[in-house]
Formats: structure tokens, sequence, C-alpha cells
């Protein structure tokens, strides 16, 4: 097996070289086997090393994304199946998923730590959106590919800020219950906020999308706690395979609307990763100064931090498809997904190796 393993990284980097000459020889178009199994042998290779294995996932999506953006026919429809009919039920699993991991400690914290739940919620709903909104005024892309910047922005909290922050060495109580939160509120607090910021853009329904976010959300999240209530224990096999199913529904999501935006990422592709990767970095910036601001701990501040940087981008996503505006809106979310995860995993990594200031080594 390690023989085999050795030659996971000779792989990549050959692949990556014919790839890099495809680019220079013009053949651009040809290239896409290349760069798959570039990014698959990464994969890979990443696997192998205990400090890499929590990029896997990211560089897999990225691989899957650009399979997507090669050859984009198969992941629009099958036969008379159109993909994107899969987005809401998988975005319906993967909160009812969220749900079952769920119970009411998760909302015991309020009590427990109401300052920093306070400050991590309304710094996320206040930060994020505001951040959206301007990136989207100067960006000069068109409204409706804009609005998906406010979107992602308006959005709550993503459920891998919990991993996140558990790696970080942060307030992993503190981050569980803010996202609890911040999910229950977003069927009130998403449409209103993107009445308000985003209306110049796009039409925005507000009473139809709570409803939309509520069937998304509330309803397979409820179900879900009921589930762990009931069922909590007796049923190993759900508890240990709801997280493969989460990740494989978040890169399903991913892949359909990468492929059904495919001409506008190619044209406006570069910018709107530029415009994401301010967006994400600046959240993790803003809201690690809002914790400081307030006298909170290292911990906590690292929490908020990761709080309001981290969106999710699977719900954002489900918004975009029942307005009917998957292939624009839905842009900024499907790129914001792979980017918070790999910088996510940076600052987790930097913060891991240096203890909290205000705790002892």
């Amino acid at each position: 097996m390690k023989s085999i393993q050795k030659l996971f990284l000779p792989l990549t980097l050959l692949a990556f070289g014919a790839f890099v000459v495809m680019l220079l020889t013009g053949r651009i178009s040809d290239s896409g086997p290349a760069i798959i199994l570039a990014l698959f042998f990464l994969a890979l290779t990443f696997s192998t090393h205990a400090a890499l294995k929590g990029f896997v996932y990211t560089i897999v999506i990225l691989a899957s994304a650009t399979t997507a953006l090669f050859y984009p026919s198969y992941f629009v429809q099958w036969g008379d199946f159109k993909l994107s009919s899969a987005i809401t039920p998988l975005i319906q699993l993967i909160m009812f998923g969220m749900g079952t991991s769920m119970g009411l400690q998760d909302f015991i914290g309020v009590v427990k730590m109401p300052k920093g739940v306070f400050i991590g919620v309304v710094s996320h709903f206040i930060i994020m959106p505001l951040l959206g909104f301007t990136l989207a005024s100067i960006s000069n892309l068109e409204p409706e590919i804009a609005a998906g910047i406010i979107l992602i922005g308006c959005s709550p909290n993503g459920m891998a800020s919990n991993v996140i922050s558990y790696l970080a060495k942060a307030n992993l109580a503190l981050s569980i219950t803010i996202t609890a939160i911040s999910t229950m509120m977003a069927p009130f607090v998403t449409p209103l906020l993107m009445k308000l910021l985003a209306g110049a853009f796009v039409e925005i329904n507000t009473l139809d999308m709570m409803w939309d976010i509520m069937k998304m959300v509330i309803i397979p999240i409820g179900a879900g706690l009921l589930f762990n209530r009931l069922f909590s224990g007796k049923v190993k096999w759900l508890d240990e395979g709801m997280p493969y199913v989460s990740m494989f529904g978040i890169a399903a999501i991913i892949v359909v609307i990468t492929a059904a935006g495919r001409d506008h990422l190619l044209s406006i592709g570069p910018i709107l990763i530029l415009l994401v990767t301010i967006h994400n970095l600046s959240g993790y910036l803003l809201g690690y100064w809002s914790g400081r601001l307030f006298r909170m701990s290292e911990r906590d501040c690292r929490t908020i931090a990761i709080e309001v940087g981290m969106q999710n981008g699977g719900l954002a996503s489900g918004i975009a498809k029942e307005m009917g505006k998957m292939a624009t809106i839905g842009l900024a979310p499907a790129l914001f997904g792979p980017m918070m995860n790999i910088t996510g995993s940076i600052l987790a990594s930097w913060w891991h190796r240096r203890p909290p200031r205000d705790e002892p080594k």
C-alpha cells in the first residue's frame, strides 16, 4: 500500500505538468482530463499526510466543479430529469442531518453564554450582509450575479464552522450555539436583509423567500430534532452516515450550479472569485475584532471570527434555485463554499499551533 501511496505525488505533478503544457500550447479545451486527474491525485496525496487531510474534501469539491466546467452537459439534465430539481431535496436532507446531530443542549448555550451568542449572531447578520452589499455595489457585475454576493452575506452560519472552531482551539460550544441560533433565525432575517440590501439589484418577494427557507431549514431540522429525541443512539448507521451524506449533498449542489452557470463563470469567474475571497477574509477579520471590541476572551474571538466568516453556501444556493436564478444568483454561493473551506482550514491550522494567549499553554 505504501508503495502505491508514493506514486500519488509524482502522478499529481505529471498531470499538472500536462495541464500546463496544454495551456501554453493553446489546447485549453483538451486540458480537462489533465487538471481533473491532477486534482484527484492531489486529494490522494493529501490523504496520506495527517496535516493535510483536512483539505481533501475541498480538493474533491474543486475536482468535481472543474469536471462540471469542462463537461457541463452531464450535470444539467439526465433524460427528462433536470438535476437542478434535486437541489432543494438535498438541502432538506442536509438540514435533517443537522437536526439529528442537535439537541436542547445546543440552545442552552444562550443561557450559559448570552454575551458571546448575542455578539456572534448580531455581528454575523450585520458584518457579512453589509460587506456583501458593498462588494456587490462596486463590482460592476450584472445585477443578478452581484445579488448573489449579497445573498451569501445574508445567509446563516455554515455547519463547517463548527469543525473549524474545534480545529482552531476556539469555543466549540459557543460555535454550535451561534450556528443553531442563526440557522433558526434565517427564515425571518435573511429575506428581510435581502429585501433591504438586494432589492435594488433583483426583485425580492419576502414572503416567498421566508416560506422557501422554512421548508428548507425549519421543517427538516425540526424533523431531525424529533428523530434525535426518539432514536438517539439507536440508529448507529445513520449517525455515522449523515456527515458523509451532507458532504456529498454539498458537492452535488456545487457541481449542478457550476454546470448551469458555466458561461457566466468563464466570463467573470476571476473577478467573482476575488470578490468572494475578500468577502470571506474580511468576515474573519471583522468578526475577530468585533469580539475584541467587547473584551471577549481569545477563544471566543476566534469563534466569532469563524462564525462570521463562514456562511451556509448550500442554503444560499437553494434559495437561488427557488428564485429561479440558479445560474446567476447561485454563482457566488457556489464559489464561496469551497473558498471558505480552504481559508478556514488554513486559519484553523494557524490557530491550532498557537494556544489562546489568555489561557495557559
